[in-house]
């Protein structure tokens, strides 16, 4: 809490009180447009003047909504790494949102206003907000938290790269970009879910009165991550190597192995609700890169449709789990878990198998993608419901932010 001893002097509206609060007051009903609108583009029922739809909808869902869960994770967070971090609040912050805006704006209409226009606002915000992570981040004596920097200057490159793809100044594909950036999102999740989880979980054991301190171990994390960029980067430049199958196993097995940091010495939390939740996230990536082991080794040329169990589940549960982790501490209030959220997480996991098997039905597909849609924006709704008014509240604890 000490940050809060430094927190800006001045009057500052509730939703620009803190950085996550307009960032999940726009990202929620973003995510719910943007994936409904996409299901009604890709059934025929809907135009839309972009050449390529597939990209847009591929880099609007992992750079559009990621790009606004870095700002509200850096944002709200460096205050907490390092001592010392002012908050940006009020006007500061309200630019940094827009300049967000204009970056989906953009890229909505980006065969009108150019690629290069669209690249700057977009690459622009990564850039800033790594600069801001930056500083504190090379400061600081025992350099914890450099992972951080290192994932989020990855991301920029690449980023750049796309942009120069889209460009034709590389002669790169830029789908092969898109899909190299999956892999460096889920490096960035990964760490952010460590330490978040860490967070939020041992908040929940002093509350209900348990004497342990739950530590997600670094060296499990680092294997984790380790094999997820061995496989996004051979895949990037050997798509067809047959080494993918087993690399795939081996993310899936270090990546279940996060859950022993679960089982402390005296206590297993593993089923406990809200745990739960973390849990789920690391089980539905785990359960991804399985079947997309299953699909190098067995042939079934069905790997776009099963990687949709990293962008539909993996990065759906972790901006629903963390929007509602971050909406509940950061407002002063205590994790709680009620059938409704809890529904929405069934749901987004219900949307994922229905996405990922759709090459088994294909007779219905558009139906498919159509449903899996709705369910998958509902949760989101949820979240709205629920946590809005948190939002557009001040802190239930009196504190500022």
């Amino acid at each position: 809490m000490n940050h809060y001893e430094i927190y800006p002097k001045g009057d500052f509206p509730i939703y620009l009180a803190y950085g996550f609060r307009p960032i999940f007051l726009l990202l929620a009903p973003y995510i719910v447009f943007s994936i409904i609108l996409w299901s009604f583009v890709f059934a025929g029922y809907i135009s839309l003047p972009i050449n390529n739809l597939l990209e847009w909808h591929i880099y609007e869902m992992i750079f559009g909504v990621g790009s606004a869960m870095i700002v509200a994770f850096f944002l709200t967070g460096l205050p907490e790494l390092f001592h010392g971090v002012i908050p940006i609040v009020g006007r500061k912050l309200a630019y940094i949102v827009i300049l967000w805006v204009l970056g989906r704006v953009g890229f909505w209409f980006i065969d009108f206003v150019t690629v290069y226009i669209v690249g700057f606002l977009n690459i622009s915000l990564l850039v800033y907000i790594s600069y801001l992570a930056t500083i504190p981040a090379f400061k600081d004596p025992n350099k914890k938290h450099i992972s951080l920097v290192f994932s989020m200057a990855s991301i920029v490159i690449v980023q750049i790269v796309y942009f120069l793809s889209v460009a034709g100044i590389v002669n790169i594909s830029s789908y092969k970009i898109l899909l190299l950036s999956l892999g460096l999102f889920l490096v960035l999740i990964l760490l952010a879910l460590r330490r978040i989880s860490m967070e939020s979980i041992n908040e929940l054991l002093e509350k209900q009165q348990i004497d342990e301190i739950f530590l997600a171990k670094s060296y499990r994390y680092n294997l984790a991550i380790f094999c997820i960029i061995l496989y996004s980067f051979i895949e990037f430049f050997y798509p067809n190597n047959s080494t993918l199958a087993y690399i795939c196993f081996a993310c899936t097995a270090s990546i279940l192995a996060l859950l022993n940091d679960f089982v402390l010495k005296d206590n297993n939390i593993l089923l406990k609700p809200f745990v739960l939740y973390i849990v789920s996230t690391i089980v539905m990536t785990a359960v991804g890169f399985l079947f997309l082991g299953f699909n190098y080794l067995f042939e079934l040329n069905v790997l776009n449709h099963f990687r949709h169990f990293l962008t539909t589940g993996t990065f759906g549960m972790v901006f629903y789990v963390v929007m509602i982790i971050v909406s509940t501490i950061h407002t002063g209030r205590t994790i709680f878990t009620n059938w409704a959220l809890t529904l929405g997480l069934i749901l987004i996991i219900l949307a994922t198998f229905i996405r990922a098997f759709i090459p088994y039905y294909y007779e219905y597909m558009i139906l498919a993608y159509i449903v899996s849609s709705i369910l998958w924006a509902i949760p989101f709704i949820i979240y709205m419901k629920i946590f809005f008014p948190f939002l557009l509240s001040a802190r239930a604890d009196g504190i500022k932010g």
